[in-house]
């Protein structure tokens, strides 16, 4: 099942299945044009994983870490399903990084990696926009990782049961493919990052954890058009405007 979080033509906030004919909704079958898709979660926050393929810590000169490296993106990063995301300005590279995100589905803290999935209750995409400039110049990454709307997330969060272990990841630029990879090309695993994770911070209902991204990630551009793919999920469009 893929649920969805939307706002109905009366404005009310609901949760319905997002399926081939439409998103239903207490009976009714709503078109996904004629909706706002709200991100489908509610994240406290969302931990993101860096450098978790091999291809993308070589194309960035960085060695294979041996424990995951972490950061946080804080809740005004979120953009939904649709969005014209606004980067800042005055920068010379603001990148994509198309990535597989892991929604928690219950309070989780000190979980053992055995039982880590037991406390997932789906996957979303992400596109963990990077702002490089300030991101080179500091430590905590606040510049280059938590600027408004710098996560964008959805369309859906599809239950496990819809997402193969072998699950594609790709992303589009106006139409162009510039990544493609795979689930199953983690250095770490989704229970190694939870287990990793909950060992330090308490992960919320509806937290996220953005998997890290593989090659491939490029400088974006006033009026691009993002698509990210996650198979089994689906695909989170967003637009892009930078301001002069």
């Amino acid at each position: 099942m893929r649920h969805v979080r939307f706002r109905d033509p009366a404005g009310s906030v609901r949760t319905g299945e997002w399926t081939d004919e439409g998103i239903v909704f207490a009976g009714e079958t709503y078109d996904t044009d004629e909706v706002d898709v709200l991100p489908p979660c509610e994240p406290s926050k969302i931990v993101c994983v860096g450098l978790n393929y091999a291809d993308h810590a070589a194309e960035q000169n960085s060695e294979i870490p041996d424990r995951p490296l972490l950061f946080l993106k804080p809740p005004n990063t979120l953009a939904g399903h649709g969005d014209e995301v606004t980067l800042p300005a005055g920068k010379e590279r603001i990148d994509h990084e198309a990535e597989l995100g892991v929604v928690i589905g219950t309070q989780a803290k000190n979980v053992a990696a055995a039982d880590a999935m037991d406390y997932v209750a789906g996957f979303t995409c992400v596109d963990d926009l990077s702002n490089r400039d300030d991101q080179r110049k500091e430590q905590n990454w606040i510049r280059g990782k938590a600027f408004d709307n710098a996560a964008p997330v959805g369309p859906v969060v599809a239950t496990p049961d819809e997402v193969p272990a072998d699950a594609s990841v790709k992303l589009w630029v106006n139409g162009e493919l510039r990544q493609e990879s795979s689930r199953a090309e983690f250095i770490f695993s989704i229970p190694e990052l939870i287990e990793e994770i909950t060992s330090y911070l308490t992960l919320e209902e509806g937290d996220i954890i953005s998997t890290g991204t593989p090659a491939g990630v490029s400088p974006l551009a006033d009026g691009d058009v993002v698509e990210v793919e996650v198979e089994g999920v689906g695909v989170l469009e967003h637009a892009v405007r930078i301001p002069e």
